[in-house]
């Protein structure tokens, strides 16, 4: 099984780490190339780029200038413990026991702006670059035409034929990848809450639901369809009359 995630915004390079292990990213030499360009832009061409404040458009043109590699325990942080996001709530990481570790590294990846597409424990530096941001790079017109191809071929070398695969990024992260050309069917769980007497996607406990569904997995071993059916954190639970669109599995509470 293969997972992908959207990165956070909020970043933790502080807390203390639970493992010593580390890789490093495959894209590093194209993150180089985007934080070159980064680096050219005053804080306030980063503010009106990224939508964001003065304040912190001077924090990332701080971090965009001491970006430095190679890339070391010392100077980075490994990816899974650096985000700090909805989505990393429900993972939890800083818990997971570290014999279940290589089964996270091997399933789960995230999909990011600047460094392409992390494995949990690869090393990463301070940033801030959503996918979504207009960045130009030479003839590539944005991240998604920067990104799309690499992103996804690298998907297609590490799947199986038929392996699971299981979309619980955001649609601006997933964006990045081109699902007709993977070479397995995509599966979407959707996470609904009963609001109002309306069945709803509510932003903020949908993220959580998502980390939390990978945390099931590793703590289950799922491996199928089925199991994921069986996801039940948080209070949510399978609807099979809800789930009405072609590899879209919907869990509500």
């Amino acid at each position: 099984m293969k997972i992908v995630i959207s990165p956070a915004k909020s970043l933790d390079f502080e807390s203390k780490l639970p493992t010593t292990k580390y890789t490093e990213p495959e894209f590093l030499n194209e993150a180089e190339k985007l934080n070159a360009a980064l680096q050219k832009k005053t804080p306030k061409k980063l503010s009106t780029l990224m939508g964001i404040s003065n304040k912190l458009a001077e924090l990332n043109w701080e971090r965009n200038q001491q970006f430095k590699t190679p890339f070391t325990p010392e100077n980075a942080r490994p990816a899974v413990y650096a985000f700090n996001g909805d989505v990393y709530n429900g993972l939890d990481a800083y818990t997971i026991p570290s014999e279940k570790l290589e089964a996270l590294q091997e399933k789960l990846r995230i999909l990011s702006g600047l460094y392409g597409m992390l494995k949990p424990l690869d090393l990463i530096q301070p940033y801030r670059l959503e996918m979504g941001t207009k960045l130009r790079i030479g003839h590539k017109k944005n991240l998604y035409d920067f990104w799309k191809k690499k992103v996804t071929a690298k998907l297609n070398d590490e799947l199986e034929e038929g392996e699971l695969f299981l979309n619980l990024a955001s649609n601006e992260y997933f964006g990045a990848v081109d699902g007709k050309k993977l070479k397995t069917p995509v599966i979407t769980p959707v996470f609904k809450d009963w609001k109002n007497d309306k069945l709803k996607v509510i932003s903020f406990f949908a993220k959580k639901a998502r980390g939390s569904m990978v945390r099931y997995i590793i703590d289950t071993n799922a491996t199928t369809v089925e199991d994921i059916k069986g996801f039940n954190y948080d209070g949510y639970a399978f609807s099979e009359e809800h789930s009405v669109k072609e590899n879209e599995l919907v869990f509500v509470r």
